[in-house]
């Protein structure tokens, strides 16, 4: 596989590539990086509490001193 400037493949002991580490300085504002993050973060946030928009709109408001 050819080389990456600002990627690095690491390799497990079966010599399969196993893990990506990016260099943020030089890739961090690549938008399908930042999907790929997001992603990411929603599949750790799997089965937390939710809540409808207009209840968390109005919690918002009500916090910050805004009343509608």
């Amino acid at each position: 596989m050819k080389q990456l400037t600002g990627i690095r493949f690491t390799n497990d002991l079966t010599g399969r590539p196993r893990y990506v580490r990016v260099d943020l300085h030089q890739h961090g504002d690549n938008i399908l990086l930042e999907d790929f993050l997001d992603s990411i973060d929603v599949k750790a946030r799997k089965g937390e509490p939710t809540m409808p928009f207009d209840e968390f709109v109005k919690e918002e408001n009500k916090r910050r001193g805004v009343y509608r």
